[in-house]
């Protein structure tokens, strides 16, 4: 593994990883602790093996075993590291639903995400002089305006076990297994499948290397309504890294030049 993309303190050691937190007032060793069990229990070899937790320390920290493997944020993603992905996915979204219900929602899901991209758009945010952004802007605001986001809470299907974090940072290839696993959950919890799906493919780590959505979302067990979901999930996200990115947004002075115009075309994309 890496450090490259953690924001908290990593112990790499031969056969096992410290984690220790820099920041738990919404309970994120405690999310990771409970989700590490249940992987282990229902998926075992998908994420680490939980091996010891200090959760009551100052600063919290988890031990847990090494994997093998890389990153994939920053790769140009391969029909390997696809096949990879929807296994594991796969793999995570069978752990009993009754299991995953008894587990506390995670803290970034549909109705938080709304309630995010609804309060940007209330500021008025300055969309700036570039005509795409300028357009994608436009027309996320209008989108937000129908009854679409509002439709997209109504979930009927079960939640999934969830990181609730779609950085490609935390997807670890293994080239010799061809076996991607999952790291870092502690925002995770119970969540929706969609709303997972649309906050993977359009994380803004996918400006990094590529990752083919529409290849990924085809290896997946989706039906029509749930895939209409998905691609709802993914205007909102990509909305909300816009409005983020944007020449008002907080995140904007630690990007590279141009990124909130190659967001503004994955929205205007997504939206169709």
């Amino acid at each position: 593994m890496t450090t490259r993309f953690h924001t908290h303190h990593i112990d790499l050691r031969d056969d096992v990883v410290v984690k220790r937190y820099s920041a738990w007032g919404r309970g994120e060793p405690q999310r990771e602790w409970t989700a590490l069990q249940v992987l282990d229990r229902y998926a075992p070899g998908l994420a680490p093996c939980p091996l010891h937790a200090e959760l009551d320390a100052e600063p919290p920290a988890i031990t847990m075993s090494r994997l093998p493997g890389r990153v994939l944020r920053g790769e140009d993603a391969t029909d390997a590291h696809v096949a990879a992905i929807a296994r594991a996915l796969n793999r995570l979204h069978r752990i009993p639903a009754g299991t995953v219900t008894a587990l506390a929602p995670a803290p970034w899901g549909p109705r938080t995400a709304v309630a995010k991209v609804r309060r940007f758009l209330a500021a008025r945010p300055d969309p700036g002089e570039d005509p795409l952004v300028r357009k994608a802007h436009e027309q996320g605001a209008a989108w937000m305006a129908t009854t679409d986001p509002d439709r997209l809470l109504d979930a009927t299907h079960p939640p999934v076990l969830g990181p609730a974090d779609g950085n490609h940072a935390n997807l670890l290839y293994d080239a010799r297994t061809e076996q991607v696993r999952l790291v870092d959950w502690e925002d995770s919890g119970s969540n929706d499948r969609a709303f997972e799906l649309g906050e993977l493919t359009e994380h803004i780590s996918r400006l990094d290397g590529t990752l083919d959505p529409d290849a990924l979302l085809a290896r997946l067990d989706l039906a029509p309504r749930e895939a209409e979901r998905v691609r709802g999930f993914r205007r909102l996200v990509a909305l909300c890294w816009l409005l983020q990115l944007g020449p008002a947004g907080a995140a904007t002075p630690h990007n590279p030049p141009g990124t909130a115009r190659r967001v503004a075309e994955r929205l205007l994309a997504v939206l169709g």
